[in-house]
């Protein structure tokens, strides 16, 4: 029993002395404005907002500035140029000349975004005091000291063209892009936030120094520090390093472009090459902060849920579509609600086209339902609260409702969901999604108009008045100090071991919101029991949550979302794995439901065929796919496994024929021959109650015994001849480049660390690297480019590759490119200062890791297998520190050099010709 005090439990009564406190001392100009659930608003003389968010359960901080400003703010022939301006301020301040590199060495999990409204920088790391004023001085430096250099835009304007080439390989994307232009009469939303491809060529860069010191100012920018921070003394640093930027006298006018009322269809086609059909249908919507917006969203949750939704049962049960979903964009001034469904090559589109808007604009023939409303809102509601389990996924989330006018918004948005009723959503349905506010792929005359004509645009004083005095609800629960060290953890994690030689692995601690994750491992059959069963071995496994001999999958979705619970099944012929993240109080039920998934789902013909179809258009998609066909490739020829082999890789065509071949009853022959409870590995961290747990995963595993005896299955090492080679992809603007290797080492080999840390430094981080360097940042020739290094826990076996994306005509130079860099680590070794940085942000990055539930629940379960604790972790990050730059650069020596590599290339051949 707590200790009260006139009937308050002590702890609040110390939790309101402390807030007041924080409050009552504030620094010299710094003003409280308002604190809702946990989230606390400040100002500074100079305009910055501040949301403060203390999470006191991780071991982390996060640190995101996001500036009032996006794609919509660009002027004509600037369109990009938000974004390019996003991807320019990484380059670098007097003060920290290479952020890229400060951010790997501090074992940063940063990035940067650009969207309509809004841009931001965010960096999650380990927390300390010393990491928070370097991340914020960093944030307060680049605000008005980025170089925005003429040389910086000459290499990352064609960085920046590279990930709009790479964007236009994907259909989805460029149809989007080409419904919002058609949709659009005069609004900056119309436009694509990547730019056109000639504004990013040619935008000057006095224009873009312009915009940046337009916006890129303290009363235009709202920051947010979250997780593991003292609240006066974070608001002390904020003040020392914001505090001294000036406020500028310019004066930042409000956007008044509206868009008209839409009086027709409209429709766009798009001709390229691709594997896939895909219709879309676009709808003008309300603004995110506007009153409906909420009824809107649920109503996409009805309609295309991808296993619930009227557009799965009406067009992908039906065998029209490969798929269907839906999803809305939340803007601050009127958006637009979309939908997809995507149609194999060979199926006659027409059909699907009338099935899909019939279902769409039919609501009102088939109204809404009491029980379809009330199952999208729990969903809707289980996500937000879900959410709230972690700070640093908040402090992120807070960016898009800055966007829209005022952060409040998030809880507002959440109690309007809340209350939706049938008559709301039906109205939305009835107003938005009709022909007359439709933008589709063809063309249909009409005469009877039907528009919609109550969208409203918001000025940002309007949506200052919606959240005015609004104070929202009690604050979620908070977690313990946790300290994620190696010796902590060991000490609070306990094994059990089961029936039929399961074991479960638990850590027991007090969480945000009550918070727990569990994650579960079925391993099953054998080398010689599984040969040409990986495609049953598949359907199998992802056959197990579309419904069960008692529920149906959507009855089964509903279950999970009436526990709050997010769960993920996936399997293949070696196993299935299971990952729960819920609360305390629904832990057990879930636990009970995965009984019923587990052991008798149904199989039904109906859903293997939607899964059938599914799998198979991912595979006719990838065909073209410059960047899966190269690692497909290399991996087929690199792996020594013979056709058949359960770790074999099949060719595509191949895998789709034994696809569609597979019956129901070989489906539930498979999950009856083979699955059972034995060996399975289970781990469970976060707030639960251990006994109660531990009972009901005995109850799932006792009892439930596979026919087939369980032996794992090895990986393979063989030495093959190095290839290079290139593949076509005709009419794709992107390419790829890939390099491979195997060695023949496991992670316990003591050359294992040496060998991390070398990869580390020569294509890890956060593209700061000796790839990044040279590929991106230098020749400005890749989006994306660096390296990967990995190795089994078992086997002799790891591999070691490099990757870029790049533009067709500069695949030669990636190559040359990548060979010159691996030359010279060969010739000339790293240096002392690289090891010392990429060390140091490898094990911050490792303690990140530990401080997250998911990710230490993995690694758990992981553990079980190979009788490891975090004493192997501790050993591992000790070889690391002791490492010396002879070590690493003998040791990458002895495996690597440049004939060892298989190089495969893909991209437009034509492409390539005309360059």
């Amino acid at each position: 029993m707590p200790l009260k005090i006139q009937g308050k439990p002590l702890i609040v009564l110390l939790v309101l002395l402390l807030s007041f406190n924080t409050w009552a001392k504030l620094p010299k100009g710094v003003e409280k404005i308002t604190s809702v659930e946990g989230i606390t608003e400040y100002k500074l003389d100079n305009g910055l907002q501040i949301l403060l968010f203390p999470d006191q359960s991780q071991e982390t901080q996060t640190v995101n500035i996001t500036y009032h400003v996006g794609s919509k703010h660009e002027n004509y022939g600037e369109t990009g140029m938000a974004h390019l301006l996003e991807h320019l301020v990484f380059k670098g301040t007097p003060n920290h000349p290479n952020i890229p590199k400060e951010l790997t060495d501090r074992g940063a999990e940063p990035n940067g975004t650009t969207w309509t409204d809004r841009t931001n920088y965010f960096e999650t790391f380990a927390a300390s005091d010393d990491n928070l004023e370097w991340a914020l001085d960093l944030e307060a430096d680049r605000m008005i000291n980025s170089f925005i250099s003429k040389e910086d835009l000459d290499s990352e304007m064609t960085v920046v063209r590279n990930e709009l080439e790479n964007g236009d390989n994907n259909p989805i994307r460029v149809l989007l892009q080409r419904m919002g232009a058609v949709s659009t009469d005069w609004h900056n939303y119309g436009k694509s936030t990547i730019g056109a491809r000639s504004d990013l060529e040619n935008v000057d860069i006095s224009n873009l120094q312009a915009f940046y010191r337009k916006y890129y100012q303290p009363d235009n920018a709202t920051l947010v520090v979250a997780g593991k921070i003292d609240e006066a003394k974070t608001l002390k640093l904020i003040k020392k390093h914001f505090g001294k930027i000036d406020k500028p006298e310019r004066k930042l006018r409000e956007l008044y472009t509206e868009e008209p009322i839409q009086d027709g269809e409209r429709s766009v086609t798009v001709r390229r090459a691709g594997d896939v059909q895909v219709i879309g249908a676009m709808y003008k919507a309300p603004a995110g902060s506007d009153e409906a917006y909420p009824a809107l969203n649920v109503l996409s949750q009805i309609l295309a849920h991808p296993t619930t939704g009227r557009l799965n049962e009406n067009v992908v049960k039906k065998g029209l579509a490969a798929n269907s979903f839906g999803f809305n964009f939340q803007w601050a001034e009127p958006g637009v609600s979309n939908y997809m469904i995507q149609v194999a090559k060979d199926k006659d589109l027409k059909p699907a086209k009338e099935a899909f808007l019939a279902t769409l604009e039919g609501v009102k023939q088939t109204p809404v339902t009491e029980f379809e409303v009330q199952s999208a809102k729990a969903n809707l509601i289980k996500q937000f609260e879900l959410s709230f389990n972690s700070s640093e996924r908040i402090a992120r989330a807070l960016s898009e409702w800055v966007g829209m006018g005022d952060w409040r918004l998030m809880f507002l948005n959440r109690d309007r969901t809340e209350a939706v009723t049938v008559e709301q959503v039906q109205t939305a349905a009835e107003e938005y999604l009709v022909n007359d506010n439709r933008t589709l792929g063809l063309f249909i005359p009409e005469t009877d108009f039907d528009r919609a004509d109550s969208i409203k645009r918001y000025t940002l004083a309007e949506v200052k008045a919606k959240v005015a005095g609004y104070t929202g609800r009690e604050a979620v629960a908070q977690g313990e100090d946790f300290d994620p060290s190696f010796d902590n953890i060991d000490a609070r994690t306990a094994q059990t071991d089961l029936a039929n030689g399961a074991k479960l692995v638990k850590l027991n601690k007090e969480t945000r919101g009550d918070s727990v994750v569990m994650n579960l491992r079925l391993d099953i059959g054998n080398e010689e029991a599984l040969y040409n069963k990986n495609t049953v071995g598949l359907l199998a496994g992802n056959m197990l949550d579309r419904g069960t001999e008692k529920f149906t999958r959507n009855q089964l979705k509903a279950k999970f979302d009436e526990l709050k619970a997010e769960v993920n099944i996936s399997g293949s012929s070696s196993g299935a794995n299971v990952r729960v993240s819920t609360t305390r109080e629904n832990l057990p039920a879930v636990i009970e439901l995965l009984d019923e998934v587990l052991k008798r789902p149904a199989f039904d013909q109906e859903e293997l065929e939607v899964l059938k179809q599914e799998l198979i258009v991912g595979l006719e998609q990838q065909k073209q796919q410059p960047t899966t066909q190269v690692f497909r490739q290399l991996r087929q020829h690199l792996d020594p496994y013979e056709p058949g082999h359960p770790r074999y890789q099949m060719a595509i065509d191949d895998q789709i024929t034994e696809i569609r071949s597979t019956t129901a009853e070989q489906v539930k022959a498979f999950h009856s021959q083979f699955y059972g409870g034995q060996q399975a590995d289970i781990s469970v961290v976060g707030d639960f109650d251990e006994g109660v747990v531990t009972d009901k995963v005995d109850d799932l595993i006792k009892g439930w015994a596979s026919h087939v005896e369980y032996q794992r299955i090895p990986a393979s090492y063989a030495v093959v001849d190095s290839i290079n080679k290139f593949i076509d992809t005709p009419d794709k603007s992107g390419a790829a480049f890939g390099a491979m290797m195997r060695l023949p080492i496991s992670d316990d080999h003591p050359d294992y660390p040496a060998l991390m840390m070398a990869n580390q430094m020569f294509g890890g981080g956060f593209i700061s690297s000796r790839l990044a360097n040279r590929l991106r940042q230098q020749d400005g020739l890749s989006y994306g480019a660096g390296s990967f290094f990995n190795a089994s826990s078992f086997d002799d076996t790891a591999t070691f590759g490099a990757y870029a994306i790049c533009a067709p005509e500069n695949l030669e130079k990636v190559e040359i490119g990548f060979t010159e860099e691996l030359q010279k680590v060969i010739d000339e070794g790293f240096t002392q200062q690289e090891l010392d940085d990429a060390r140091a942000g490898v094990l911050q990055n490792n303690r990140i890791d530990r401080a997250k539930d998911n990710r230490l629940a993995s690694e758990l379960a992981s553990f079980i297998d190979l009788g490891r604790n975090q004493q192997w972790n501790k050993k591992y990050e000790k070889a690391i520190e002791d490492l010396t730059i002879l070590q690493v650069n003998m040791t990458f020596n002895k495996y690597v050099n440049a004939d060892s590599f298989s190089i495969i290339k893909a991209g437009d051949s034509t492409k390539m010709q005309a360059e």
